[in-house]
């Protein structure tokens, strides 16, 4: 990715089943139209299994590593920590249990004492949760776009590997105003776990993509014409994000270059500077609009300078999707 190479004093910003028919046959009018967001949403991921979070010794000889998958104890598949909690419940303390772990793609077995089980159960996790803007809905495809990169696990290092997943809605409570060197953050709650806005699918490189919940129509504004990366030019434009509550809100940015892969900016507008201090962790996938049309999403910020940041093309966004 361009920015990869060139931010290198930036920061990206990180944190069930209704389909809406997918359109088929001649291509309309409509797919080169996609509704802009600006949503902060809650991401909830569930792994494919259990992952162990940090290095940890378990007998005089043996660690498990951060990173690890716990696939079996004994000969019970183990999917969820409920599952691992389960065996011990059911297993004398003393006995040595059989560990199948999953290391780099390669399968091991390690023997295991009942107290050393009992201290893994700090260092286990089989869910990721994050924070993040949602930045486009396809009316056409019943499918979203949101935060213009890929989600890292923060324990383990890597992008999960998960069974399922889903977004939420999300209320922000409090901002932690960013300041040259320190990226500031949004403080959020999800409004309702009960009620999601779409699934996940995918985890990639430019994005998270899923399937919208068509129930949440109220929620969808006008869609805009996707501009073309030759046609974002510098010059004044605007961002959607959130800032309070749950309310999508404007503001005035500078678009100040154009490269490869996405354009870099800098924040203008007076009232989000005064609450904000410059870009904020949990903005990314915010969309970015010129001249009526969709250029883009905040994917970065420079941390020295948080007034300034960069986004990927919406173009370029969408092909994570396909």
């Amino acid at each position: 990715m361009g920015w990869s190479r060139q931010l290198k004093l930036t920061i990206s910003f990180s944190v069930l089943l209704l389909f809406m028919p997918f359109a088929t046959g001649t291509a309309s009018a409509n797919d080169n139209l996609l509704i802009p967001m600006g949503h902060s949403i809650g991401i909830k991921m569930d792994l494919s299994g259990i992952f162990v979070t940090n290095d940890v010794m378990i007998s005089k000889n043996h660690w498990l590593m951060a990173g690890d998958l716990i696939e079996q104890v004994d000969n019970t598949s183990i999917g969820a920590i409920s599952d691992f909690m389960e065996v011990l419940s059911v297993k004398e303390d003393k006995k040595d249990r059989a560990l199948l772990v999953i290391r780099n793609g390669e399968k091991s077995q390690v023997q295991v004492d009942g107290e050393a089980m009992k201290r893994l159960i700090p260092f286990l996790k089989d869910r990721t949760e994050g924070t993040g803007t949602l930045t486009y809905v396809d009316p056409e495809k019943g499918t979203y776009g949101a935060l213009g990169h890929q989600i890292i696990d923060s324990a383990l290092k890597t992008p999960p590997s998960f069974k399922s997943g889903a977004i939420y809605l999300s209320e922000i409570n409090q901002i932690k105003k960013s300041v040259p060197g320190v990226p500031g953050y949004k403080i959020s709650t999800i409004v309702d776990d009960n009620d999601f806005l779409g699934t996940i699918r995918s985890n990639d490189v430019y994005g998270i993509f899923g399937s919208w919940n068509t129930t949440h129509k109220e929620v969808l504004v006008k869609p805009l014409e996707i501009m073309q990366p030759s046609e974002v030019k510098e010059g004044e434009a605007e961002i959607f994000t959130t800032v309070k509550g749950t309310e999508v809100e404007s503001f005035s940015i500078r678009i100040t270059s154009i490269e490869q892969d996405q354009f870099q900016f800098i924040l203008t507008d007076p009232k989000l500077l005064e609450m904000t201090g410059g870009i904020l962790q949990g903005m990314s996938g915010s969309p970015v609009i010129q001249d009526g049309k969709f250029a883009g999403a905040v994917t970065h910020m420079f941390v020295d300078n948080p007034q300034k940041g960069a986004a990927l093309f919406l173009e370029t966004m969408r092909t994570g999707e396909k």
